[in-house]
């Protein structure tokens, strides 16, 4: 039996090398950068995870449109631009 591919997005500039670690995991990753706020939400839509730095502001409303949305990953220091009293939208948490 094989297993689905993890779905993560990647919203905000990390490098490669960066990535990397995730990739040689086995993560199925989506570098999308700059995605005006529709275009992200629909680029979320079939994720289970999604990176961002500062740029990418995390917002009910987004995780609410990532049904399968499981885990949000910050690359950088701290999390000013992720809504973490929405974080009830994330199934798993």
């Amino acid at each position: 039996m094989t297993s689905l591919p993890i779905n993560v997005l990647v919203c905000d500039d990390v490098s490669d090398s960066g990535l990397q670690p995730l990739r040689d995991a086995g993560f199925a990753l989506e570098k999308k950068t700059g995605l005006a706020p529709d275009a992200l939400r629909e680029a979320i839509r079939d994720c289970d995870g999604l990176i961002v730095r500062s740029e990418t502001k995390v917002t009910a409303e987004l995780m609410d449109a990532a049904k399968k949305l499981r885990v949000i990953g910050r690359a950088g220091v701290g999390v000013d631009n992720i809504d973490v009293a929405a974080r009830r939208h994330v199934a798993s948490w």
